[in-house]
């Protein structure tokens, strides 16, 4: 996303895009519904556990590692192959990114650089840094051109004041900006996609529209599925109005359905069935 133009508040203007508002809306009603429902006053903490493993499984499953949930509740080992690993980070990454929602809104790419250290579970020296010039990002599924190191760090640069600038644009809207520069970008040598979706995870919780973490956009985009996913970037990476619009509204789209998920969970949970 450019962070040049005529306004000083791009993340706003791109909310007055054609369908945003109704999308906006929709995910609002979608998570008031979560939080109006009766086991959230006595359960809370179940809830924001099971929402926060059921997106770590969804994330993974968009990074290559689509396992069911109960291998997933199964596992203790997550060292041993590739799906595996990236499972764990997956399931790191969830924990972590609450101990980090006082710290993005003063340095964001401090946070992005500790959640590539934690999903990497590496000491390497490419780890917690962008990428430098000759090196490339190990994103197998995204195969979008890949920018290169003067254009990551100015456009990270860039987002970073945005974020430190605040923005009157609806949670929904920069949160969205947040995962799709990131995975545009895809600043860092690995692990791109888990962090970008853990960015927004941290901007949905610390905007205040779910503060207690219980509508896993993870969820709901692996349950759109790969294809509509990298559809959806397409749209954002194209910069138009139409590809902006559509990819906030397919990431609104993820929230309902992650939001829906949690629902669902509290109706098992009050007919006593989990």
């Amino acid at each position: 996303m450019s962070t040049t133009g005529a306004t000083a508040d791009p993340l706003a203007a791109l909310g007055s895009l054609p369908g945003v508002a109704d999308s906006v809306e929709s995910v609002r009603k979608a998570v008031d519904r979560v939080y109006g429902h009766r086991i959230m006053r006595r359960r809370s903490n179940a809830i924001t556990s099971e929402a926060a493993l059921r997106g770590a499984r969804g994330s993974a499953a968009l990074s290559g590692a689509d396992w069911a949930l109960e291998e997933v509740r199964r596992r203790t080992d997550f060292s041993t192959g590739d799906e595996a690993r990236v499972m764990g980070a997956a399931l790191r990454l969830t924990a972590e990114a609450g101990q980090l929602l006082s710290i993005w809104r003063q340095s964001p790419l401090r946070v992005l650089a500790r959640l590539h250290m934690v999903a990497a579970a590496s000491d390497a020296d490419e780890v917690g840094r962008p990428r430098q010039a000759g090196e490339i990002a190990d994103e197998p599924l995204i195969e979008l051109p890949l920018p290169d190191a003067q254009e990551v760090s100015g456009r990270l640069d860039g987002l970073a004041e945005l974020i430190i600038a605040g923005s009157s644009a609806p949670a929904l809207v920069t949160a969205a900006v947040v995962h799709g520069e990131i995975l545009a970008l895809r600043p860092f040598t690995s692990h791109n996609g888990l962090v970008a979706r853990t960015a927004e995870r941290i901007v949905l919780i610390g905007s205040g529209l779910d503060p207690k973490s219980v509508c896993p956009a993870e969820v709901g985009h692996a349950e759109l599925g790969r294809a509509s996913y990298l559809a959806a970037l397409d749209g954002y990476v194209s910069g138009t109005p139409g590809g902006m619009a559509a990819w906030i509204a397919h990431c609104g789209r993820a929230v309902e359905l992650g939001a829906r998920e949690s629902t669902a969970v509290c109706e098992a949970l009050q007919r006593g069935a989990a």
